[in-house]
């Protein structure tokens, strides 16, 4: 299996399982019991959700006092999502401190949707849903309803990348002050629509994450990847998260027209 696969997410690219990438650790050669399997990632996936559910209520309960921590932990955690990703890293510190960053994010954010909406337990419902998406699509995944082709990967691969340009463009324009990209934003049906879909998107991510550290384990990837192929995980769930909360948003927003 030399042809590496691709699962869409920049946190788990061609190389993440590439042994030829690590030709000077030793670990990779380690007999069976350092192997990566599906629980050790789900556990380690497990643990990281903890730490960004926890630093996630601390923030959100002590708003708005707590207001500069949402651009600590925005601009920290993207930081340090780089550094992970560019460095191959595999570091359960580095990893553990990206979903404690994000947590601080996510905690100030589901707050400001709640307090200006005043829409109280949007945040619980978008945790909820988003782990209700996670389940279903490990469901549809296992039974095999979905299949991660090449043809699949592009057409997810593409509408990812499409997704990131209209947001780069969106967010230069507000910005600047030149212009805006109209009804996206907006509580219309056109914004509901763009939110579902771009949800939509997501959840196939999850499936292409799922089958790319499916394959990881197949090739006998070591276990000390497992720390990577769950940060991979949570970068998607972060990101599904955020986008359920949009649309929840704006559905209550177009609920009180």
């Amino acid at each position: 299996m030399s042809q590496m696969y691709r699962s869409g997410n920049p946190a788990l690219s061609d190389s993440t399982f590439d042994k030829s990438n690590y030709s000077e650790a030793n670990w990779w050669e380690e007999n069976e019991t350092n192997l990566m399997s599906i629980e050790g990632v789900a556990e380690k996936t497990g643990l990281l959700l903890l730490i960004t559910a926890s630093t996630a209520i601390l923030t959100a309960f002590s708003m708005p006092n707590s207001m500069p921590f949402i651009f600590i932990g925005a601009i920290g955690g993207f930081v340090l999502a780089l550094i992970i990703i560019f460095t191959n890293s595999m570091n359960p510190f580095l990893i553990g401190t990206y979903a404690a960053l994000e947590g601080l994010a996510l905690g100030g954010i589901t707050w400001i949707f709640e307090v200006g909406l005043e829409a109280p337990g949007i945040g619980i419902l978008a945790a909820l849903l988003t782990f209700l998406i996670l389940g279903a699509m490990i469901m549809i995944y296992r039974a095999g309803l979905i299949a991660w082709d090449e043809n699949t990967r592009i057409a997810v691969t593409s509408a990812v990348l499409a997704i990131i340009l209209i947001y780069v463009v969106s967010i230069i324009g507000s910005l600047s002050g030149w212009f805006h990209v109209p009804f996206i934003h907006g509580s219309g049906p056109i914004g509901i629509a763009f939110s579902l879909f771009v949800v939509g998107i997501g959840a196939l991510c999850l499936v292409a994450d799922f089958d790319f550290i499916e394959r990881g384990v197949q090739r006998g990837a070591p276990k000390q990847l497992e720390w990577r192929a769950a940060f991979g995980l949570m970068v998607t769930l972060i990101w599904l998260y955020l986008e359920i909360l949009k649309l929840l948003a704006k559905l209550t927003a177009a609920s009180r027209r």
